[in-house]
C-alpha cells in the first residue's frame, strides 16, 4: 500500500531558473535554454565539462550529482528562515529550479524535465559557502530545503517553463 503512494504523483510541476557553474566557485551563469548531457551533466556547467572527460575516459562510473535541483517553494522558506525579503536562486549554487511540484517524492524516482529524463539520486546537501552567500545560520537553514541531485539518462534540451513530471519507477525503502 505505501509503495503505491509513493508511486502516485498526480502532480506537475515547472522549470523556473536554470543556472550554470562555468568554473568551481564561479558565481552561476542564469539561462534560458541549456542541453542536457547524457550520464554527464548541463552543457557549459563545471560538473557537465568534468561529466564528459569521465565518459571519454574508460572506467569511469557516470556521476550521481549532476544536476541540482532545489524547489522554488523552499527559497521563500529559507527567506523567512534568514530574515529577508527573497533569496536569489544562484545564490543557492543549484542548477535548476521548479515549482509545483515536491522535489524529494522525486528523490529516488525517474522523472521528465521537458523531454530530458532524470533519475534522482538523493539528497543536495547545504555546503559551507551557505554561511558565506546568506549569512549566519545560511547552512542551518539550508538543512532539509536543499532539494536533489539527479543523474541524466536521456539527454535533451531543457527550457524555461518545461513541465516536470514523475515517470517511475520510484525506489521504495520500509
Amino acid at each position: 500500500m505505501l509503495k503505491d503512494l509513493f508511486a502516485s504523483q498526480p502532480f506537475t510541476g515547472e522549470l523556473i531558473w536554470m543556472g550554470l557553474r562555468p568554473a568551481y566557485r564561479e558565481p552561476l551563469i542564469e539561462v534560458e535554454e541549456v542541453e542536457a548531457l547524457t550520464d554527464a551533466g548541463l552543457a557549459g556547467d563545471h560538473t557537465g565539462a568534468q561529466g564528459l572527460k569521465n565518459l571519454q575516459s574508460k572506467g569511469k562510473n557516470p556521476s550521481k550529482r549532476q544536476v541540482t535541483l532545489i524547489q522554488a517553494e523552499h527559497l521563500d522558506v529559507l527567506a523567512r528562515l534568514m530574515e529577508k525579503c527573497e533569496i536569489e536562486p544562484a545564490l543557492l549554487r543549484r542548477n535548476l529550479v521548479v515549482r509545483g511540484i515536491n522535489l524529494h517524492a522525486l528523490k529516488k524516482a525517474r522523472f521528465r524535465i521537458g523531454n530530458v529524463l532524470f533519475e534522482g539520486t538523493g539528497d543536495c546537501h547545504p555546503c559551507s559557502r551557505m554561511e558565506e552567500v546568506l549569512g549566519k545560520g545560511g547552512y542551518n537553514a539550508m538543512r532539509g530545503h536543499g532539494g536533489i541531485t539527479a543523474r541524466i539518462l536521456e539527454g535533451g534540451t531543457l527550457h524555461l517553463s518545461d513541465v516536470v513530471r514523475l515517470v517511475g519507477p520510484v525506489e521504495f525503502e520500509e
